[in-house]
């Protein structure tokens, strides 16, 4: 069996790894493929503190933001009045529906929060009450927040 290489990739790399990702690869996919397409390096001594120093910053920078999030998940639990206001009918039914959008507006003029749409998620709302949605805010912190949705 051949001889492995060990790579740094430049780059991400479906089913190999991601950018700064040490690796070992045949030498010929190296030889012939990534080292000429500029998608990895040979894997020196300075490049891989080059790559530890990286990972770092980004792991520094991943704390951060979740630090962030915290913070932020508190500001959002604190407020307590997140009501929406729709069109209602015979027995509470609501014409339409509820969006994340609308979601997402309820919170930036209670709370001045901006929050990503795509990050809310709620339950199916046909009747006015009160339902809880949950807003991702960061990939390990998710807060949870009660919306009432009453008749206008």
């Amino acid at each position: 069996m051949a001889k492995r290489v060990q790579l740094v990739l430049n780059q991400d790399i479906s089913k190999l790894g991601k950018f700064g990702d040490l690796v070992e690869v045949a030498p010929g996919y190296a030889r012939n493929y990534l080292i000429p397409q500029k998608l990895a390096t040979h894997a020196t001594p300075s490049i891989l503190k080059q790559v530890e120093r990286r990972r770092e910053i980004e792991r520094q920078r991943q704390e951060e933001l979740k630090q962030q999030a915290l913070t932020q998940k508190e500001a959002l639990e604190k407020v307590t009045g997140y009501t929406v206001s729709v069109q209602a009918g015979e027995n509470d039914a609501i014409f339409g529906t509820v969006t994340t959008q609308d979601v997402a507006d309820v919170i930036k003029q209670n709370a001045n929060l901006e929050v990503d749409k795509r990050g809310i998620t709620i339950p199916d709302i046909g009747k006015l009450g009160t339902y809880e949605a949950e807003i991702k805010l960061h990939s390990d912190v998710t807060a949870k927040v009660n919306i009432q949705v009453v008749a206008s």
